[in-house]
């Protein structure tokens, strides 16, 4: 499995021991609060070994420190193989530094380069104005609006679907090592 660096950060598959660092951010009320209902530990477990399985998932850290920063991943559609859905989670304490932007860059300059997908899609709910940027800054376009599509802890949300396709994020940014 590949570990991506950019400038400032080094972005390396899931590791046993990053255990407490993903139970941290699953039971973070303020990150959870656009992605899902805080899970029972179990569940949690099951994602964790899930994250540890799958190739294109990774820890985001500072290259000049081990602590984590956030997560992100890149899951390749099983029936479209040149197509992928993304993610991304950055704490609290390291949003509006352009971490989550840098790690975005990142992957999909990956994706394009060392995958073979042609086209990345995002899920993002209306509400998360700060992934929006993210998304909308590194050139994604909103594609789909699905009204009252999601649902956290007994509340509706609208989820906006946003696309980015090869060529049309600029250019090459990091280099898997």
């Amino acid at each position: 499995m590949a570990t991506i660096t950019t400038p400032r950060l080094q972005l390396s598959p899931f590791k046993p021991s990053d255990w407490a660092f993903f139970r941290s951010l699953r039971e973070d009320r303020a990150i959870m609060r656009y992605m899902a209902a805080i899970a029972p530990e179990k569940e949690t477990r099951r994602l964790f070994a899930i994250r540890l399985a799958a190739p294109h998932t990774f820890v985001i850290r500072s290259r000049h420190e081990d602590t984590p920063l956030g997560d992100i991943g890149l899951q390749i559609s099983a029936k479209y193989r040149e197509e992928a859905d993304i993610g991304y989670t950055v704490i609290p304490q390291a949003q509006g530094k352009g971490i989550a932007s840098e790690a975005l860059r990142a992957v999909c300059d990956y994706a394009f380069t060392q995958t073979g997908v042609k086209a990345i899609n995002a899920y993002v709910l209306a509400d998360n104005a700060g992934s929006v940027r993210v998304l909308e800054k590194m050139g994604f376009v909103r594609t789909q609006v699905l009204e009252q599509a999601y649902e956290i802890d007994g509340v509706r949300y609208d989820d906006w679907v946003y696309r980015l396709e090869c060529g049309a994020g600029g250019t090459a940014f990091a280099r898997p090592t």
